[in-house]
């Protein structure tokens, strides 16, 4: 198995020039790496979410956002791109894949980007060892997704954020 590499970040999300192996080393107090989420919006306002697959370390089997931590030297936009197309075969590039937001967290800088597509399930290229399912759902049904459990909470903070970016989005071609 290939270890990834990650770019160690500052405080203002600048490279320090140092990098760690995930998962074989720890983020001191101050430094954060890069995490990029992507919400796929249908052309008719429907989002698709997908379910971790069962034996991952970090949320097994939870219905999440698509993402991933950049690899070092990847930018963001790359990140975003690549995930995008690894766990589902969505391809994407400056003209569809839109950042919406940057959300400082514990120990991460969060870029969440934005693409609009009405892709059939059946049409996805699903990575098994990262995603066991996707789904199709409405903006109601997934924030009763969340208020249940059954799709990861990544916090008010952030739902807070994503949503209201979300809604902007949506509202360009709605």
């Amino acid at each position: 198995m290939n270890v990834e590499k990650w770019d160690v970040l500052n405080s203002y999300g600048k490279s320090t020039g140092r990098t760690i192996l995930r998962g074989r080393a720890f983020l001191k107090p101050g430094e954060y790496h890069l995490v990029v989420h992507i919400w796929i919006i249908s052309s008719y306002g429907k989002i698709l979410i997908q379910r971790r697959a069962d034996d991952k370390k970090l949320m097994p089997g939870e219905w999440a956002a698509t993402g991933g931590a950049a690899i070092s030297g990847e930018s963001s936009f790359a990140a975003a791109r690549r995930e995008l197309f690894e766990e589902l075969g969505i391809k994407s590039g400056r003209d569809n894949l839109i950042k919406l937001l940057r959300l400082k967290r514990k120990n991460s800088f969060l870029d969440v980007f934005a693409i609009t597509t009405d892709v059939s399930t059946d049409k996805l290229t699903l990575q098994k060892s990262e995603v066991s399912s996707v789904k199709w759902v409405s903006f109601d049904e997934l924030k009763r997704m969340i208020e249940n459990g059954e799709f990861h909470n990544y916090g008010d903070e952030y739902f807070d954020s994503v949503f209201e970016k979300l809604d902007d989005y949506r509202g360009s071609f709605l």
